[in-house]
């Protein structure tokens, strides 16, 4: 699989070029067997180093390699795979302290989506008077 897209590597880029923005994460990579999950809010000019929030037994802010993240190999041929379907408009910041709090950058996810299915239920629900 290819890591980033070019939209995606555009918006990294361009949110690179902003620094001491509390970014929304971009693209989200993930060990299919295990631990290990980045999000990634910024791309340097180089094209290789990018910055966010890792997971790799604990959740912590900093710098990652995208050659490095590439290059994983796991088992049955598998590598460190994109989420195609992750989403957001929480800043890094906040998934930080949450993901801080849950234990993990997964049990953090698993609560924001636990929150916005409940949110969106009770205004399903709601009726206006």
């Amino acid at each position: 699989m290819n890591l980033l897209i070019p939209e995606l590597r555009e918006r990294l880029l361009t949110n690179g070029r902003e620094r001491d923005v509390d970014h929304v994460p971009v693209v989200k990579f993930f060990n299919p067997f295990g631990a290990g999950v980045w999000l990634a809010t910024e791309l340097d000019p180089d094209g290789d180093i990018l910055f966010g929030l890792a997971d790799l037994g604990y959740p912590e802010m900093g710098s990652f390699s995208l050659e490095e993240l590439a290059s994983i190999r796991l088992p049955f041929g598998m590598g460190i795979e994109r989420d195609i379907l992750f989403q957001t408009d929480v800043p890094v910041s906040v998934w930080a302290e949450a993901a801080r709090r849950a234990g993990s950058i997964r049990a953090a996810e698993r609560a924001f989506y636990a929150r916005r299915r409940s949110d969106d239920a009770y205004n399903s629900n709601s009726v206006d008077t």
